[in-house]
Parts: C-alpha cells; sequence; structure tokens
C-alpha cells in the first residue's frame, strides 16, 4: 500500500507543471527577450523561456499557439496547460499573428486540406477541417463558411461562394444559409416561435422551426444614440454615459486620460455643441465600429476588454466612433466621439477634434 501511495504522489509531483488549470499563467522573456516563457500566481517558472515572439499568448488559460526553433528548425504548434501538443504546423494564422483562444477553445488549419477546425481546451477536435471559414467561439456558438472557392487577387487570397451556416460546439447546424455579419452579438441570442420584432435585432429560421434572434451592434448603437444620449445632453446626462476617465488628444502632448467629471466641465459647452450637431440633418457624420485600441488603453482597468493575446474583444465589446466631416468642404480634418460598449451600455471613452481645443 506505501508503494502505491508513493507512486501516485510521484505521478503527482511530475505532472504538477501542467496542473493547476485554473491557475492563469503569465508569459515572462529571458534576459535577452528573444524568447518567452510562463509564470503562474507565485511567480515559480512553469515553461522556461524557449518560445519565439510569433508566441503572442501573454496568459495562459487553457490553450495556446506556440512556436519554437529546435535543432535550426522552426515549429510550431498548439500546448494545452496538461502539456499535450496537438496540431503540430497546423496554426491558423490571421493578419500574421496566430489564433487565441476563447472560451476554451481554439481554431487550426489543415494544411493539406487548407480547411478548418477547432480544437477544446484538452486539445481534442471538436470542430473538424472541414469548414473554409471558421469564426472564434462566441457563446458555444459559431459562423462557418463551406465549399467556397479560393481564389487570388494579386498577393492576396480569399473564398468565394459557398454557403454560411450557424452551428453549435457539437458541430450541429443550427441555421442554414445563414447571412453572418460582424455587427451581431452573438451574447445576446434569444429563441423564439416567431421574428423577433425588436428593431435592434436580426432574426434568422434555425434548423428546428425555431428562430434565433441577435441583437445588431450598429442598430444597437444608433438606436440608443438617438433615443437615449442625444434627448439628454445636460453635464450629468453625459457623465452618466461616460466612462470613468476620457482619453482625448491634444497637441503637443498626444494622448492624455482624464477622469469624466474634469473633462466635462472643462469641455462642456464645445462638447454639447459638437453634439448638437447629429440631430441636424445637414450634419455630414457617419458611424464605424472597431475595438479598444490596445497601444494606448494598457492599464489594468482596460483588461476585460481584451483577450489572453491583448487582442481587443470587439465581438463582444465593439467601439462605435462617430465621426463628424466639416461643414467647409475646404477645411481639413474631422471630430471624434468614441464609444465603447462595456457590461453597463455604451460609454463615451474618447474624443478628439480636428481643431485642437480641447481643454
Amino acid at each position: 500500500m506505501k508503494k502505491v501511495i508513493i507512486l501516485v504522489l510521484l505521478l503527482s509531483l511530475n505532472s504538477s507543471a501542467f496542473a493547476q488549470t485554473n491557475d492563469i499563467w503569465t508569459s515572462f522573456p529571458n534576459k535577452d527577450t528573444t524568447l518567452i516563457g510562463f509564470k503562474d500566481k507565485n511567480g515559480t517558472i512553469k515553461i522556461e523561456p524557449k518560445f519565439t515572439g510569433f508566441t503572442i499568448a501573454r496568459e495562459f488559460e487553457n490553450i495556446i499557439a506556440v512556436s519554437e526553433e529546435e535543432n535550426g528548425k522552426w515549429k510550431s504548434y498548439y500546448l494545452t496547460k496538461q502539456g499535450k501538443v496537438v496540431g503540430r504546423d497546423s496554426l491558423y494564422v490571421f493578419d500574421n499573428g496566430p489564433d487565441c483562444e476563447n472560451e476554451g477553445f481554439i481554431r487550426f488549419t489543415d494544411r493539406k486540406t487548407d480547411k478548418m477546425g477547432i480544437f477544446n481546451s484538452e486539445g481534442k477536435i471538436v470542430i473538424p477541417a472541414e469548414y473554409n471559414g471558421v469564426s472564434k467561439v462566441q457563446n458555444g456558438i459559431i459562423a462557418v463558411l463551406k465549399d467556397a472557392e479560393k481564389k487570388q487577387d494579386g498577393e492576396h487570397y480569399f473564398w468565394t461562394g459557398g454557403k454560411q451556416f450557424l452551428i453549435d460546439i457539437n458541430n450541429k447546424i443550427l441555421v442554414e444559409n445563414f447571412k453572418d455579419s460582424n455587427d451581431l452579438n452573438f451574447y445576446s441570442l434569444e429563441k423564439s416561435k416567431e421574428p423577433s420584432k425588436d428593431q435592434t435585432r436580426e432574426s434568422f429560421l434555425g434548423v428546428d422551426g425555431i428562430y434565433y434572434s441577435f441583437i445588431n451592434y450598429d442598430k444597437d448603437f444608433k438606436h440608443w444614440l438617438k433615443s437615449t444620449f442625444l434627448p439628454n445632453l445636460s453635464k450629468a446626462g453625459l457623465e452618466n454615459h461616460s466612462f470613468d476617465k476620457i482619453t482625448y488628444w491634444k497637441e503637443p502632448d498626444g494622448w492624455i486620460n482624464e477622469s469624466k467629471t474634469k473633462f466635462i466641465e472643462q469641455n462642456y459647452t464645445l462638447l454639447k455643441l459638437k453634439l448638437q450637431q447629429l440631430n441636424a440633418k445637414k450634419t455630414d457624420y457617419f458611424i464605424s465600429s472597431d475595438g479598444l485600441n490596445q497601444f494606448i488603453y494598457e492599464s489594468e482597468e482596460y483588461s476585460i476588454y481584451f483577450n489572453n493575446c491583448n487582442e481587443s474583444k470587439d465581438w463582444q465589446y465593439p467601439t462605435m466612433d462617430i465621426v463628424i466631416n466639416p461643414k467647409n468642404k475646404l477645411d481639413s480634418g474631422q471630430d471624434h466621439f468614441e464609444f465603447l460598449r462595456t457590461e453597463n451600455g455604451y460609454k463615451l471613452i474618447s474624443v478628439s477634434f480636428a481643431k485642437n481645443d480641447l481643454k
């Protein structure tokens, strides 16, 4: 019995480097910052620095994409918290960076077929590589493209044709002929027997005869802007719909952070004047969506809006930028009001004006 107990203890100790799945590890560099490794919350080294800069994960939660040099050759793969290696040379790369885990899932590419699939946190294939395009897992659902044709335009490739579907993490089709939109909030999913009457939602008939509806961020923001924000441009109203800190551009200092109370107090008259233009039909403006800029919003208070790879979680917390063009077409520059979608609604987070007149 003692031998059995000792054996169990030894096995436990040997696997301890990859055991604490509830402990998020953070990356750290070697002395010359050419390689990175990972430490646990107590500072204990779990993986010595050996990964290259192509390993973009700053936090190791369940599964990450890594790259390293071995015997003069480069190799890339997915690594789980338990030390399991999967998907060798199958990293899904977009915009010069590998995919990052979302909700415990990460995308991969089968280089032989050029099709995509998904690994779970244990490195098991839950969505086989049978799709031309696969979105991140959001609220347990995924938008996919199948049977498309790959074409080349100069140095760039793109998919054309094919069919889009909405599936769940078990690869079960929820909606056929799904017209995916980056503006859809998958976390707002509602199911009903009839299409939603909410003007900010888009409804899709599922294969089960049930309608799946999602908030459209663009429609939602424009509705909120006209019905809630613009009707109350008092100081109290602006403060209520502003982030705790407002970032603004000021020459020659660049981006500056200021408490919303102080910023609004110092610039209220100008802010109100600019925003009131949005009620005029002749005002030339447009609204674009993006994500929070990780190079500007670096402090801890913004961390919830970025994933483990420090990428903006724009699929959940998009920014909506109101861009006002000058009245005189001969003038240059634009005025910007940027709003961030938070758990407490849209909040004004950034302001920049063509003329350097903010205080």
